[in-house]
């Protein structure tokens, strides 16, 4: 039974009160063509033997496949303990810890998050989270915004390498403040921005600098945080929590460092999920924390003398600041960031950069695998981490298609965001592929294009 405070006498008289006759005109300024109407397509509750069978027969349907998809989501492995120790009922049930003395378990984990992205981004300050990478580049923005009171344009240069669903929530959640996003192009032999031709830009707020970028290309961090600098920016920083293992932190880009770091916190210890939750982490220099979104922890010592944690700089918050607030991020992802702390403290440094390193070895592995192959070409030359974008004499469309009736899921197609790229797969191999499931995908793309199109309809794709 759902928990409903509120008897139907407690609602009469409140409703007595105000001098309202029903809840439903409490909503009367709402136009009848916004209004949703019944919900018509929800279904009878249900007992729970079948809700039990039909949870059962929807994870049978989720197929375990050979998944060599990345664009921001990523199968690492995760140990057996991370989980199992998350999902306690102690860590399982926590949410936000508002009242300190009854939350030091969770506010110690948090502490303990934060201390982690730090070190690991190279920064002095990390947050307890976001909702996702996206929004965490958003956040980022508005915060870029407030924080760089020398600049007056609102302008943000934003790459075309970022994740195109990072730039589209980007663009929903601050084009109405009067922020501009201006794109910065891409060298099309090497898939990065190249520094020697950017001009002079003028007032510019803030520039945001991917690492790996979305085509997995390793972009010239130290060139394009002193180019930005020099324009009076703010830099900030898009990583991958999981490269920064193996790649030198924003904190040390440059001369200076990166101002602001944000990203997805999915690669620490987080399943794909069939799209999420994930979280997001925000970190940045010290100058800028009182422009920091969301929820910071404090370590102090009581007047015993023993440590404890508590809640600190909340007046950010719209429960405190209301309309004034810096923002209205109000969770804190509690149970995907314990995950996540509990996947660093396990892995600990060593096991973070082997994880890296691996992936990065399959990734070249599967390169080498698909350049043999006639009519596939890597795209683009720069450096890359653990995924790279291939161009396919094939429509990639049907090479998907009949991939995945071979359970393998062959990347993330490129044409609908990056027209110009044509044919194109964005694939990815972390430290889960072997040498074999490699070899498997490419003896598939292989037979796929041996297949004679002249026998077959057009449209029509199998394997050969």
């Amino acid at each position: 039974m759902p928990f409903i405070p509120h008897t139907e006498d407690d609602i009469r008289q409140m409703l007595e009160a105000i001098g309202v006759e029903s809840i439903e005109d409490l909503f009367d300024e709402i136009p009848a063509n916004l209004r949703a109407g019944g919900l018509a397509n929800v279904p009878e509750g249900l007992n729970e033997m079948a809700i039990g069978r039909l949870m059962r027969e929807r994870a049978a349907a989720d197929a375990r496949t050979l998944c060599f998809a990345g664009a921001g989501a990523y199968e690492h492995h995760i140990p057996a303990a991370v989980w199992e120790i998350a999902t306690r009922g102690e860590y399982y049930s926590a949410y936000t810890p508002y009242q300190a003395e009854a939350s030091q378990g969770t506010l110690q984990l948090l502490y303990e998050y934060q201390t982690m992205m730090a070190r690991l981004t190279g920064m002095d300050v990390s947050n307890a989270s976001l909702y996702d990478g996206a929004s965490a580049l958003a956040e980022s923005v508005l915060m870029a915004v407030r924080a760089n009171r020398k600049s007056k344009s609102r302008r943000i240069l934003l790459p075309r390498t970022v994740h195109p669903a990072y730039r589209k929530v980007t663009h929903t959640l601050v084009h109405q403040q009067g922020i501009t996003l201006e794109e910065l192009p891409f060298d099309p032999e090497r898939g990065i921005v190249d520094p020697a031709a950017l001009p002079e830009a003028g007032d510019v707020t803030a520039v945001v600098i991917p690492l790996p970028n979305y085509f997995g290309a390793l972009e010239e961090v130290d060139a394009l945080t002193d180019w930005a600098h020099a324009q009076g920016a703010l830099v900030i920083a898009v990583v991958n929590p999981t490269a920064l293992a193996i790649l030198k932190p924003p904190g040390e880009w440059g001369e200076k460092g990166a101002d602001i770091v944000c990203g997805d916190g999915q690669p620490l210890g987080v399943p794909l999920s069939s799209g999420g939750p994930y979280f997001g982490f925000l970190c940045c220099r010290q100058p800028f924390v009182r422009q920091m979104p969301g929820r910071l922890i404090g370590r102090t010592t009581d007047l015993d003398g023993k440590t404890g944690y508590t809640l600190t700089l909340q007046a950010r918050e719209q429960h405190i600041r209301r309309s004034k607030a810096t923002s209205n991020i109000c969770t804190n992802q509690g149970l995907l960031v314990t995950a996540a702390t509990i996947y660093m403290a396990l892995m600990g440094p060593e096991g973070l950069r082997r994880v890296a390193a691996a992936s990065h070895a399959n990734t070249r592995r599967l390169v080498n695998a698909l350049e043999a192959i006639d009519g596939v070409h890597k795209l683009f030359d720069a450096p890359f981490f653990h995924e790279a974008a291939f161009r396919f004499a094939q429509p990639v469309a049907g090479l998907q298609e009949a991939l995945a009736a071979e359970g393998i899921v062959a990347g993330v197609g490129l044409e609908a965001d990056y027209p110009e790229l044509g044919n194109s797969l964005l694939l990815c191999a972390t430290e889960t592929k072997t040498d074999a499931d490699i070899d498997q995908l490419a003896g598939h793309i292989r037979q796929f294009g041996k297949r004679s199109d002249s026998t077959r309809p057009s449209g029509e794709f199998r394997m050969a």
